[in-house]
């Protein structure tokens, strides 16, 4: 009887703890209560109390059965429906949010698309695709000291140690499966030397795939008032990643174990924390991977690719309420974007088109004056409201000049002004080649 009484006694303690918790965060007595969340926005422990008999209603239907309010943001209109016969989107919860067709870039949905934001821990998209064009298969990493003591309690992390090595897959694993903060840092010592040399890179890469709103202080997305990002820019930024074959390896993996390394005696299993994968607690059909994130600061970011067919999508969700409502608004993101759009083939000729530009010495060579022949080398595809003809899009094209290679002609079709697909055209000869024939 004694053990049974300290058992009940040790619940009792507990559960008053709980009960605090619920006071000092000010929550309604009905809701469940947590001790704090996880960097993936999840409760850590949670406690869901005995409502109170004032807080039934006269069916006796508790308060906490009812729907919970909507954020503030839910009512407000995306700002794709102001366009003419673009299909109406959805009701969402977050502050901010965006849906792309990766290969076409064509914005399907967008709301406080140029808002800058938090974006937390899918700032590591950027930093594991810097280390996939920068480190080889065979880069090894050591922790150093100040990547070790970067993280703080709560943070996530995976315990490296000072002088801990690990290879270049192993840490990326760590970096997108874990979120581990502290081998964020130590990819970008290992790729530029220092974390402001890489911040340095983050923000050139940033300005280069053409965020406009966009400014990284550290690589890891932990708070920092000068590190800030936008739904449209991190849509970019997520878009270009998975153009990498090896950021799409790190980024789609469910499960990886780290071996027993030279400071650590055991191995670590890496669970993929996004839960709209197979066998998630949100399992979407089609979601291929993505990456989570949370700080106070920033609510809820999340970032999810998903293909259909011959579509690939990807949404970007800032300053979520709760990360239920962040995967509840992905869900509906993909099913407006797979539902109410299409992708065309514009059937685009393969012969070349002539374009004049400046007169040029190389054209001089061949006596072609100022008209440059440009190819097409695959096809040309629109994403497109299902009902609307590709005769209804208008094109724009400008030449793109290249340090090092060939001139480049790209042409955008817009709908309503609202962009929805490009291609690019290529010359065919370098001047290296017509000078070697020349001679």
């Amino acid at each position: 009887m004694m053990k049974i009484s300290k058992k009940r006694s040790l619940r009792r303690i507990f559960a008053g703890i709980l009960c605090m918790g619920i006071l000092f965060t000010g929550t309604q007595p009905c809701a469940a209560a947590a001790y704090g969340y996880d960097e993936y926005g999840d409760p850590i422990v949670t406690a869901t109390p005995v409502p109170d008999a004032q807080t039934a209603d006269s069916s006796g239907q508790a308060a906490a059965d009812t729907a919970p309010a909507h954020s503030s943001y839910y009512s407000q209109a995306a700002d794709t429906d102001s366009i003419e016969g673009w299909p109406t989107g959805p009701n969402i919860e977050a502050q901010a949010a965006v849906l792309m067709d990766v290969n076409t870039e064509a914005v399907l949905y967008s709301k406080n698309a140029d808002t800058q934001l938090y974006p937390a821990s899918i700032t590591k998209i950027m930093t594991t695709l810097l280390a996939c064009e920068n480190l080889s298969l065979k880069t090894n990493i050591v922790v150093s000291d100040s990547a070790s003591a970067s993280v703080s309690a709560g943070d996530s992390s995976i315990y490296a140690a000072p002088g801990e090595k690990f290879t270049r897959d192993q840490a990326l694993m760590a970096v997108m499966l874990q979120s581990a903060n502290e081998m964020s840092v130590a990819v970008a010592e290992k790729v530029s030397g220092s974390v402001k040399k890489f911040t340095e890179l983050m923000n050139w890469r940033a300005r280069l795939f053409g965020c406009k709103n966009t400014h990284f202080n550290n690589p890891n997305g932990l708070p920092d008032e000068n590190h800030y990002t936008t739904a449209s820019d991190m849509a970019k930024i997520a878009k270009s990643a998975w153009m990498n074959p090896l950021y799409r390896k790190f980024c789609t993996r469910r499960y990886y174990e780290i071996p027993p390394t030279n400071k650590f005696a055991e191995a670590r299993q890496l669970l993929n924390h996004h839960k709209m994968i197979k066998n998630g607690e949100y399992y979407y059909e089609g979601v291929l991977g993505g990456k989570t994130g949370y700080t106070d600061a920033s609510g809820n970011t999340l970032v999810t690719y998903c293909r259909r067919g011959n579509t690939t999508l990807v949404a970007v969700i800032l300053n979520s309420t709760s990360a239920a409502n962040a995967y509840g608004d992905t869900a509906s993101l993909f099913d407006y974007g797979f539902g109410n759009f299409e992708k065309t083939d514009m059937k685009v000729s393969m012969e070349p088109v002539p374009f004049k530009v400046l007169p040029c010495d190389k054209y001089i060579l061949k006596n072609n004056g100022n008209t440059y022949p440009f190819y097409y080398k695959t096809k040309v595809y629109v994403t497109l409201p299902k009902g609307i003809d590709k005769s209804q899009l208008t094109k724009r094209q400008a030449v793109l000049q290249n340090a090092a290679g060939l001139l480049r002609l790209k042409s955008k079709y817009y709908y309503k002004k609202q962009m929805v697909g490009w291609g690019m055209q290529y010359e065919r000869n370098v001047v290296s080649d017509l000078l070697v024939q020349a001679s």
